[in-house]
């Protein structure tokens, strides 16, 4: 069996698939991209697609080798995010060859049904509360929201009260059986980090997400060793190397691998077995499309310490496409009492609508994140 075609489709809301044709007809499925930096990855899969184009897609490990260390430079979000869909497809072919889910050729399964959690209250968090109570109502036992907008190095009383308040309407109205994650994205820097996050600590929130950027690993371990909250990080860190000083510094509680960053789904496992010895916590990151959710929940069947799953439907980025509108079966992602059941199917574990894919690639997208200012005009976090 060999690699016989690639093919890519940069699909609406902001998600670039990858199509891998076997010459024996067996088709894999990826979804490599950076979000706002598509067509740049596009051109790295391209790239990478003259080496791969006539080889055998089940030698994986060495495939990735090559893709990873062949090329002199590596790492960082691009070259990850392109290996990373690249290897969710020789996944799904492996397992589709074989008549089995991928978890099945990762050690067999660890747990039935995993449990998710949905996003409330946008970029800059408002009607929270509300938002929340819905989303339990629809069964989820956990959702997550971003803590705050825009700070400055150091900022007002006002506003971290603010972002305090919005906590604890939260928690008033979902009480304290149900789980809220709340997401700094490295919005916050380390002085105003520590504030906040003592003063959301009465709330008991599930975990505080990226309090400052990930690669302030000296400040992420102050921050932990100094809160009762379990912290995450992990979404905008590459392959086990990134992984490895993170968790040798000993600043983490729950690491957020994303599968269409990381490298993909052998190289977040083998992350997760790192972060095992550790006694750490795995909940990977996914904003985006089916395929990065499918490869996420495979690796959560065979994985011990992964603990919960972000999934993307209803994300206020899904602007003119969703989660389930590219699945000729949807109900493979049915939540019940806010878990999603073990995918059964070979491969990925989904079939995707390449009728439906094709017909929005037509369409495509030029998604970019927005760029946000501070009062007076310097440039922030977004």
């Amino acid at each position: 069996m060999k690699i016989k075609s690639m093919e890519l489709f940069k699909v609406p809301p902001r998600w670039l698939f990858l199509k891998i044709t076997t010459d024996d007809g067996i088709v894999g499925w990826g979804e490599p991209v950076v979000e706002g930096k598509a067509d740049t990855v596009r051109t790295a899969v391209e790239e990478m697609s003259e080496y791969l184009i006539g080889k055998d897609p089940g030698n994986i490990e060495d495939l990735w080798q090559v893709l990873y260390r062949g090329g002199f430079y590596r790492g960082g979000p691009i070259l990850s995010s392109a290996i990373s869909g690249i290897e969710q497809a020789l996944w799904d072919i492996k397992g589709k060859k074989l008549g089995v889910p991928v978890y099945d050729l990762l050690g067999g399964p660890v747990r039935d049904k995993m449990r998710v959690y949905a996003w409330i209250g946008g970029d800059k968090p408002s009607d929270v509360a509300e938002a929340a109570k819905e989303k339990i109502a629809q069964g989820y036992t956990a959702i997550k929201m971003n803590g705050t907008s825009e700070m400055e190095w150091i900022d007002s009383p006002a506003k971290i009260e603010e972002a305090v308040e919005r906590l604890a309407a939260v928690r008033a109205a979902i009480g304290n059986s149900n789980g809220i994650g709340v997401d700094l994205h490295g919005r916050v820097h380390k002085t105003m980090a520590k504030v906040l996050i003592k003063e959301m600590e009465p709330f008991k929130p599930m975990f505080i997400e990226e309090p400052v950027l990930a690669e302030n690993y000296e400040v992420i371990h102050e921050i932990t060793k100094g809160s009762s909250v379990p912290i995450a990080t992990g979404e905008r860190m590459y392959t086990r190397w990134d992984f490895k000083r993170l968790l040798t510094h000993g600043g983490v509680d729950i690491i957020q691998p994303d599968l269409s960053h990381a490298g993909g789904i052998w190289e977040v496992r083998k992350i997760a077995a790192m972060a095992e010895a550790f006694d750490v916590a795995v909940a990977p990151h996914c904003p985006l499309g089916p395929i990065a959710l499918a490869s996420s929940l495979q690796l959560d069947f065979c994985t011990p310490n992964a603990f919960i799953q972000e999934q993307s439907l209803g994300i206020h980025y899904n602007q003119g496409s969703d989660l389930l509108d590219y699945l000729v079966d949807p109900g493979v992602f049915d939540y019940e009492g806010g878990f999603v059941k073990r995918l059964t199917k070979p491969g990925l574990g989904i079939e995707i609508d390449e009728a439906k894919v094709r017909e929005m690639a037509a369409i495509g997208h030029q998604w970019r994140n927005p760029v946000w200012r501070n009062e007076d005009g310097v440039v922030t976090e977004w």
